[in-house]
């Protein structure tokens, strides 16, 4: 996404824009701010912390998967739009009702948020590179468990051996997965 093309869209030229705008990350600001504007906040309850959080990045997960190229700005920028600082606001009372300490806190929704990210422009690639049934880019399971099982036995006994474990499981199943490993290691008083 370029001033240009924004521009453009809107049927204006660059310089209209800027009278709204500082620049290209305070565009991107404002369009995260637009869909963290969506995200539905539970009252933090101690006794649901962790299904509140999960839920929350679902959520936000869910808002990147549906436009891809997002995450990027996510990654990018740093927060100033008002429903952003509200989502992370909402995320950091629910870890402190579930007695987070708010050092551990702070850093958590970095990591999971950072994560969140990571995991859905991953995603984005993947769909952009499926597009291009020239490039083979992204192999299917099955062919991957082959290639990982055809490898020598003696260079590589572990991927042998656990190719079905390395390959198993959908995209969502190894996100809850790892946002479950933040929290569990998260330390309560």
């Amino acid at each position: 996404m370029t001033i240009r093309r924004v521009a453009a869209v809107l049927g204006t030229g660059p310089s209209s824009l800027y009278a709204h705008i500082v620049n290209k990350d305070d565009l991107d600001d404002l369009l995260v701010g637009r869909l963290y504007s969506e995200v539905v906040l539970p009252e933090p309850d101690p006794a649901r912390w962790r299904e509140q959080i999960l839920d929350v990045y679902e959520q936000i997960r869910d808002q990147y998967l549906k436009y891809p190229g997002v995450s990027r700005a996510v990654l990018a920028t740093v927060p100033t739009n008002l429903d952003t600082l509200r989502v992370g606001e909402g995320m950091l009372a629910i870890l402190l009702a579930g007695g987070i300490e708010p050092q551990t806190a702070a850093w958590a929704l970095d990591a999971l948020s950072l994560y969140v990210g990571a995991y859905a422009m991953e995603q984005a690639l993947v769909q952009q590179q499926r597009k291009h049934p020239d490039q083979q880019w992204v192999l299917g399971r099955e062919e991957l468990l082959r290639r990982f099982t055809a490898l020598p036995a003696d260079t590589f006994p572990q991927t042998r051996r656990y190719a079905a474990e390395l390959t198993s499981g959908t995209g969502h199943d190894r996100f809850e997965f790892t946002l479950g490993l933040i929290m569990d290691n998260l330390t309560r008083p």
